[in-house]
């Protein structure tokens, strides 16, 4: 397997990683500068040289994917009897420098409705590192022609074209996808609604509309859906940040896109807040 689609792998299974690259290599070495392995939770493909250098580069490489922050670094090797190894000698006479990127698990976004709003939102969304998940029952939203503004995201989108019902979906998207539900059809959103509040595993959920539509909204869920208040609570509704109240579709997009940005920071900082923990009862 390339070290191309092994990172595609990781990102489809949403596993970190870390990419390990044969940086400088000075006098004799088992691998040229390029040689690339790919490290994950329990896997590994591709190879540095063997040996010591890889050994240790895979279990640094996990050190980095368990830490709080993980960071690009440098490790240099040299290749001589004289070094205590930890996993036995190379003796090749060179010296190899070793670079890892962490391959971090990015934020996953499904949007249900790519109307005015979803369509200006996803254009923004498409420009960051996520998994973006495109979703309408009508067909022209997601023509290719219509998307073509996003053929040069960032982002790695994913286009659904169910044909009736779209609250199905919900079911395929990875654990802790954030959804946004902005559909053309107040019946859809509610089904919707409903759905995503029986999908514990998701991550945050949004709906678009007014009071009054929430307020029929949460009446229907609580009588016909028999969710109680706090579990209805995990709907956030209006979406977006509360100081800008532009009526304008790509004024929406942008506070809604802001303020989905604010929740990757404060999960990021959770999950952090979790590894130090762990760390510290580790070491201790």
């Amino acid at each position: 397997m390339t070290w191309v689609a092994a990172v595609e792998r990781l990102r489809a299974r949403r596993e970190p990683g870390v990419l390990v690259t044969v940086a400088t290599v000075r006098g004799h070495a088992p691998r040229k500068p390029g040689a690339k392995l790919v490290v994950g939770q329990t896997e590994s493909w591709g190879s540095i040289g063997g040996g010591n250098i890889e050994a240790v580069a895979i279990d640094r490489a996990r050190e980095l994917m368990a830490s709080s922050d993980p960071q690009t670094e440098i490790m240099d090797f040299a290749l001589n009897d004289k070094v205590t190894n930890r996993h036995g000698v190379q003796c090749c006479g060179g010296a190899v420098s070793v670079l890892l990127e962490p391959l971090p698990v990015v934020p996953a976004v499904a949007l249900f409705g790519v109307g005015h709003v979803g369509y200006e939102l996803a254009r923004i969304l498409a420009r960051q590192e996520l998994d973006l998940h495109l979703i309408d029952t009508r067909p022209e939203q997601l023509a290719p022609e219509r998307l073509t503004v996003l053929d040069d995201a960032v982002a790695q989108v994913h286009v659904h074209r169910p044909l009736m019902l779209p609250e199905e979906v919900i079911a395929e998207l990875p654990p802790g996808t954030h959804v946004l539900i902005m559909t053309h059809d107040h019946a859809e959103d509610a089904a919707l609604c409903d759905t995503a509040l029986r999908t514990p595993e998701l991550g945050s959920i949004g709906l678009i509309g007014s009071a009054a539509k929430w307020v029929r909204f949460q009446k229907k869920l609580a009588t016909e859906g028999g969710f109680d208040a706090a579990t209805i609570a995990r709907i956030k509704t209006p979406i977006g940040l509360p100081d800008i109240t532009g009526k304008e579709p790509i004024v929406i997009a942008v506070s809604v896109a802001a303020d989905l940005i604010k929740t990757f920071e404060a999960e990021r900082h959770a999950k952090n807040s979790v590894a130090q923990v762990h760390s510290i009862a580790d070491s201790a």
